[in-house]
């Protein structure tokens, strides 16, 4: 029988596992030994435009002053103290609490006690819950005026179009 030499696939080198210091390079744990290790040309710093640092986001002073300024105009509309008034002389007229309110049309304690303090944002959904539910009509808060359109033509004022037609042209398709 020859003796011929087979693979068994096994590696029985040595491997070691965990820190080893042959192949790793030291690197400078002072501000000496770091600018040592620049003198001898070890390490290069390279400056990084745009990348994740913390003056890259904040934009400088100028950006702050602008955001300043913008969040004057930037406000939600709260609720007015009428209907915060009205909500809680309502309520207490009825005998309800606030939780009993609450569960009645359907919504958390803290929405009916931030609509009576007055800093909730107005919902008119809910509004109108409480308004079923207390049976009394609450003031809403005022809407802001549209800008109005004024075009010099097409206002219904001008005598008859062609066609035969006066007033304004709805929206639609065009007819034939």
């Amino acid at each position: 029988m020859p003796n011929v030499s087979l693979p068994s696939g096994q590696d029985w080198d040595p491997v070691s596992v965990g820190r080893s210091t042959a192949g790793q390079n030291k690197v400078p744990k002072s501000a000496a030994a770091l600018t040592r290790a620049k003198d001898q040309g070890l390490v290069q710093t390279e400056k990084k435009y745009g990348g994740s640092n913390a003056s890259a986001h904040t934009g400088g002073m100028v950006m702050s002053a602008r955001k300043l300024e913008e969040s004057d105009s930037l406000k939600h509309a709260k609720v007015d103290k009428s209907l915060s008034k009205a909500i809680m002389q309502a309520r207490t007229a009825k005998k309800m609490t606030q939780k009993d309110l609450a569960t009645a049309v359907n919504e958390k304690p803290q929405v009916i006690a931030e609509y009576e303090s007055g800093k909730a944002i107005p919902n008119g959904a809910i509004i109108v819950k409480i308004e079923r539910k207390l049976g009394c009509k609450l003031p809403r808060p005022g809407k802001k005026p549209a800008p109005s359109k004024t075009s010099s033509t097409g206002t219904g004022t001008g005598g008859p179009r062609v066609g035969g037609r006066t007033g304004t042209t709805r929206g639609g398709p065009a007819k034939r």
